[in-house]
């Protein structure tokens, strides 16, 4: 590692695979590593006739593309700071963060730069079309010229592979500010080292089962971390052929896709891996015929395996494993998915890690837990006995951010004293260093005889309930309550109607409570009529539902 750096990686990547795949926007054009470099040059080019140097800020704002895969690698390879902008943030965030980070320039997706408020935007010197890096706005005509002059100079003068370089980065300089959207709704912008991009890349490079040419289909949101390094960032410095996929994905279309493209690794969130489980696998082994031959020896096994084929065919029947993160999989999915031998294994991390802070390969890992503490990180927990007592997981590392930018007190308020950071999650660790997350310390419900509930654990039994989409569970006066969002796909296809649905809900609070301890029971399920809003990560906004 010593010998390597983030430019190193990159520039060979370039260089090997100059004639190779790189990126193809789904349903759109293919680009060769060289195609990418010609653009990469261009807007180097570009950035250097407008007067933008070494630390400036440029933000990108839009769904996957290859051009969103350029813009970025365009400013990490030539010392600018890169600000992904999430496309679902509204009109609010979005100049808040543009004008927060001190953006330069912005490349936005031609539907989305209405949200951009320009005349109000002091920094800002012009506003760019992802699509086809036209010009939207400006405060200076010539830059008009200088875009023409820098595309056209590429056009007309072949680059060479050897002329291609990544610029040489320090450890500590910042190369991305991630401006996250939590469950608690304070957008915080993460300043993450050249260190930390070099270590989780590094890190994936030893550990996960990826080879030059392979594929990948990069769905997960570019603009937050854990897409972007492991659905892109990782798999381009090993010369991966990456196909983006720009629309909003549903389980029916990430499927077509994956069967298409039939990927080596595949990324997840546990909400559109459960959403699959329980479309295309829970009302099969839910029949009451197969719930018998499900506990029959020697059928039971045939049936197993014939479900496994099924479910691995849904994900294209190539992949080595499915990495799934950014929150807990449901225990009883979970349970299943190792019940067949399903490959897959679930990681953890956050934006301040950038992200990883632990994982372990699908048939290495520990069930139940969020896999083993990565290299070059600490792990410790707050707790008087780490190995059974519940308490905040802190880290420590070469993954660990800098601090949030432009805020201080709450850099000062993330670290202990000590100078760990805290993560905000509750869990214990064994003695081989895999870590069990039992859920958020801002989450946690007290129970009436000082019990430690933690709802997200709740929430994942519910949600597997017929006719449940998905549940937020809160404290009431005392007591606990579900609020749901029905399924009505499920409803439809069971035949129940909205009338019916009461009862059916009482059914499955009664199901549900006499799976749990008194303790932690529902009192009640209440409807709500439009799904809960979300974190890029698919996270529910629980400060706005509690």
């Amino acid at each position: 590692m010593a010998n390597k750096t983030l430019s190193n990686l990159y520039t060979g990547a370039f260089q090997k695979n100059w004639d190779n795949r790189a990126f193809t926007d789904y349903e759109g054009s293919d680009f060769k590593y060289s195609d990418i470099a010609s653009t990469i040059k261009s807007l180097h080019l570009f950035y250097q006739l407008s007067g933008l140097q070494r630390g400036d800020k440029i933000a990108v704002l839009g769904r996957n593309s290859a051009n969103w895969a350029a813009v970025f690698l365009s400013a990490l390879s030539s010392g600018i700071v890169i600000v992904p902008i999430l496309p679902d943030f509204n009109e609010s965030n979005t100049n808040h963060i543009i004008n927060h980070s001190e953006a330069k320039l912005i490349f936005g997706a031609k539907t989305l730069l209405n949200k951009v408020d320009f005349d109000k935007a002091e920094k800002l010197h012009a506003v760019l079309a992802l699509e086809d890096f036209s010009l939207h706005a400006t405060k200076n005509k010539n830059i008009q010229y200088k875009l023409a002059d820098a595309f056209q100079y590429y056009k007309e003068n072949n680059l060479k592979k050897e002329n291609f370089k990544f610029e040489n980065w320090k450890p500590e300089d910042t190369c991305i500010i991630s401006y996250t959207s939590g469950t608690s709704g304070f957008t915080k912008g993460v300043m993450i080292p050249e260190r930390s991009l070099f270590s989780n890349i590094v890190y994936a490079r030893e550990h996960m089962p990826l080879q030059p040419g392979h594929k990948i289909v990069s769905f997960l949101p570019m603009a937050h971390v854990y897409g972007l390094l492991f659905e892109f960032l990782f798999p381009v410095t090993l010369g991966c052929h990456i196909t983006f996929l720009s629309r909003m994905p549903s389980p029916a279309i990430i499927t077509k896709v994956f069967g298409e493209v039939k990927p080596h690794l595949i990324l997840s969130v546990p909400l559109i891996i459960e959403k699959i489980y329980k479309k295309r696998i829970l009302p099969t082994i839910e029949k009451p015929v197969i719930r018998i031959l499900l506990k029959t020896p020697g059928i039971q096994k045939i049936l197993l395996k014939k479900i496994k084929e099924k479910l691995e065919e849904t994900f294209g029947g190539r992949f080595f494993e499915i990495v799934i993160g950014g929150a807990p999989l449901s225990a009883d999915v979970e349970k299943f998915f190792r019940r067949i031998n399903f490959r897959f294994s679930i990681g953890y991390g956050m934006t301040e890690c950038g992200p990883l802070i632990s994982y372990e390969a699908w048939d290495k890992t520990m069930p139940g837990s969020a896999g083993r503490m990565v290299d070059r990180m600490e792990v410790r927990i707050d707790s008087p006995d780490p190995y059974n007592a519940v308490g905040e997981i802190q880290v420590r590392g070469e993954n660990i951010m800098t601090g949030y930018f432009k805020n201080e007190q709450a850099t000062i308020e993330t670290f202990t004293e000590d100078g760990w950071l805290k993560t905000g999650d509750l869990g214990v660790i064994d003695k081989n260093n895999f870590i069990f997350i039992r859920g958020r310390s801002k989450n946690m419900i007290l129970g009436p005889s000082g019990q430690n509930i933690y709802p997200e654990e709740i929430e994942a039994k519910i949600s597997n309930l017929p006719y449940v989409a998905e549940c937020v569970v809160a404290e009431r006066q005392g007591k606990l309550i579900a609020k749901v969002y029905p399924d009505f796909e499920a409803m439809e296809a069971g035949n129940i109607s909205m009338e019916e649905l009461p009862d059916a809900m009482e059914e499955n609070r009664k199901k549900l409570n006499a799976e749990l301890p008194r303790y932690e029971q529902i009192s009640a399920f209440e409807m709500v009529s439009e799904e809960f809003e979300k974190t890029p990560k698919k996270n529910i906004k629980r400060f706005k539902y509690v």
